[in-house]
């Protein structure tokens, strides 16, 4: 079974729901919304489609609501403008003129942020400008490169310090739809700081809405402020794409492998996003160069890799699919399992003895029973080779973990509080649908008060004779 996740945008190419079905069946794990574009009537409609295909195919998957944050673009431009580079062009709070060269932006306090000599890139760093003059309501900008801008064009400040809010009266909103349509993971965009997570965390607790929590990493600030971000939030996405308008792209790899380095510490999951398979928006195939990034960034220890326009706009978007899965499955036959990391707490503990003695005996899978979906991360953590099945009695749970790596969600079960029941009843279920046969050998993490969040303290070895014995029991 592949280990690393797939996480797949879901857009104008792939929202049909046969085409949702078979892009489950292809192996993905989790659908991304983006509430940049659509509306929320399309992603309702979205999400009654993936529930009704996951509930089809007998396959849970979770569903990933990416919102907008403060994304800074300029307005409307008439057709497409061409500049030189050495031309001048013009941010302004308002366009109060008709000349081409002058362009507003979506957060004109912006303008008073920035300071003479800073740069200026637009279209994800692809057309870079410097601030050569400063006006109360106006920056005058050099470009340093060619340019050709329309509207709606995204702009970044890689050299200025951006006081503003991550979380917009959109956003609010939007969580909000979260919370009505029960949304499993949700991405915060443009996060710079811890303030940012919990300002977030507020307004959905006051929805009674608590999904997974990602922080996109994407500017010069959060990257200063990782370990804290990763405090409060429950995982993180490497968003490559402002990342390089951010620090260029040559500085990208090096940082991605921060980022993922720190969260596998931190035993947080982490998503790596932006052009994994570019070309193939317009070809059936990827290029070399597209396979190689896929492949480190699963070296790298990410727990997912996510596709962006491949699946929104592309032509081939189950060709796609297929090029990630076989990608990552290869890397897998390589990949350096069994990491060594410090534990935690006594739960932590438990999962990497347990690990250690999958490895050790020979056993050829891990089972964790867990509420919350801890203990299998805490699992995940060590990188075993071993296949990890998750056991919950909570379809909340289940969900989410479609995104952690090497994690299988296996069934969902009835919440049973004695754990000989629990397994009982988990080993007669796993024959009686003919999921394993009884030769199979387990690693079992349990707590001995079944269903107590946090309260992973058993390790169970089962084998033939041990499946026998349990199932003997009378209850």
């Amino acid at each position: 079974m592949r280990k690393t996740k797939i996480v797949i945008t879901l857009g104008p190419a792939t929202s049909d729901y046969e085409m949702i079905k078979a892009l489950i069946l292809k192996g993905v794990n989790v659908f991304r919304l983006n509430f940049s574009h659509a509306t929320h009537e399309i992603h309702a409609q979205s999400i009654k489609d993936i529930r009704a295909a996951s509930q089809e195919l007998g396959r849970e998957v979770a569903i990933l609501q990416d919102i907008s944050g403060p994304k800074v673009r300029i307005g409307h431009v008439d057709g497409v403008l061409a500049f030189k580079k050495g031309d001048m062009i013009c941010l302004a709070k308002e366009k109060n003129s008709d000349e081409p060269t002058v362009f507003d932006i979506s957060y004109p306090l912006i303008i008073d942020m920035v300071n003479i000599g800073e740069e200026v890139y637009f279209s994800d760093g692809t057309i870079r400008t410097v601030v050569t003059d400063k006006e109360s309501d106006k920056l005058h900008l050099k470009l340093l490169t060619d340019a050709e801008l329309s509207s709606h064009k995204g702009v970044n400040f890689p050299q200025t310090k951006l006081e503003i809010s991550a979380i917009t009266a959109k956003d609010e909103k939007d969580l909000a739809f979260g919370a009505k349509h029960q949304i499993d993971i949700v991405a915060l965009s443009f996060v710079q700081n811890r303030q940012d997570i919990l300002k977030a965390r507020e307004i959905m607790k006051a929805h009674q809405f608590e999904p997974t929590v990602i922080a996109k990493i994407e500017t010069g600030a959060a990257i200063d402020n990782l370990k804290d971000i990763l405090e409060v939030c429950h995982g993180v996405m490497v968003a490559r794409g402002d990342l390089g308008a951010e620090f260029g792209v040559t500085r990208l790899p090096r940082i991605q492998k921060h980022i993922i380095s720190v969260a596998n510490r931190a035993n947080k999951p982490s998503i790596t996003a932006t052009q994994m398979l570019t070309s193939m928006k317009e070809n059936p195939f990827p290029t070399r160069a597209e396979v190689s990034d896929i492949a480190n960034a699963v070296y790298d220890g990410t727990d997912a890799v996510m596709l962006s326009d491949e699946t929104t706009i592309g032509k081939y978007p189950i060709q796609a699919v297929e090029v990630l899965h076989d990608s990552i499955k290869d890397v897998e036959k390589d990949y350096p399992y069994n990491k060594d990391f410090k534990p935690e707490n006594n739960s932590d503990a438990i999962a990497k003895a347990a690990v250690q003695l999958a490895s050790n005996l020979n056993k050829e899978a891990l089972v964790a029973f867990t509420t919350s979906g801890y203990s299998a991360k805490s699992l995940s953590k060590y990188r075993p080779r071993e296949n990890i099945y998750a056991v919950s009695h909570s379809l909340k749970t289940h969900r989410r973990l479609n995104l952690l790596w090497g994690i299988h969600p296996l069934f969902i079960m009835e919440d049973i509080k004695n754990p000989t029941k629990l397994l009982h009843d988990f080993v007669k279920k796993l024959l009686d649908e003919k999921r394993i046969d009884i030769d199979k050998r387990f690693v079992v993490t349990m707590g001995d008060t079944a269903g107590k969040k946090g309260g992973t303290n058993l390790i169970r070895l089962l084998n033939k004779e041990e499946i026998e014995t349990v199932l003997s029991y009378q209850f």
